[in-house]
């Protein structure tokens, strides 16, 4: 349990992904419905496939390029001004990346960091490795969890031993609310919590739905 008593949850981001943005939206409506508390923590695409880029589509590629701007400033805000920055800054700047189309450009990042009364110079680490060490270890806390197989988001919550149980998404769209976000986190856990249960899959039908 957390110091207020909620069960704590886990949830690691990439900033430029849509469906772990989707996913983060869901986690606040269970926050509204189940007694949790979420804690939100960095990894990155653009790291999870530095080592087979050869393999990736052209376009994809680019997109991972883009992807270490956002992912940089949210780590430079968390060491430079507190975890508690981190799940703020990350809402401002989903809905200006996904919600309202702009990407993940400087311009929504600098606007972002005002939004929430960060210093809009962090939008330079962007282009910093200054805390490539930080954002390394904490996506890789995250990965080890659930494998290398897998994308952002990554969820960790206690079992019932206390130890840890991890799991890549759910990748859902739209973000359920009210009750059907308690169902599915509900549900998720269930499964989750089965020693050797691995996988349920279906094929997309659909982009996420931005609301």
């Amino acid at each position: 349990m957390s110091h207020n008593g909620k069960t704590p949850v886990d949830f690691w981001f990439d900033p430029s992904c849509p469906w772990a943005w989707m996913t983060s939206r869901w986690m606040l409506e269970v926050e509204k419905v189940r007694d949790v508390e979420v804690r939100w923590h960095v990894m990155s695409l653009a790291v999870l496939n530095e080592d087979k880029l050869d393999e990736l589509p052209e376009e994809y590629r680019e997109l991972l390029e883009k992807a270490w701007g956002p992912v940089r400033v949210v780590v430079a805000a968390q060491q430079e001004h507190g975890d508690e920055v981190v799940g703020k800054l990350y809402t401002a700047l989903g809905t200006r990346f996904h919600n309202e189309g702009q990407g993940p450009v400087r311009e929504a990042v600098v606007a972002a960091l005002k939004e929430v009364g960060l210093p809009t110079s962090l939008a330079d680490f962007a282009d910093k490795g200054t805390y490539d060490a930080q954002l390394r270890a904490s996506h890789k806390e995250g990965i080890e969890k659930v494998g290398q197989d897998v994308g952002t988001p990554v969820i960790a919550v206690p079992g019932a031993d206390g130890e840890q149980i991890a799991f890549f998404g759910p990748v859902v769209t739209p973000a359920p609310k009210g009750e059907e976000a308690a169902k599915l986190w509900d549900g998720t856990l269930m499964v989750a919590s089965i020693p050797g249960f691995y996988e349920i899959k279906r094929t997309r039908t659909q982009g996420p739905v931005f609301d």
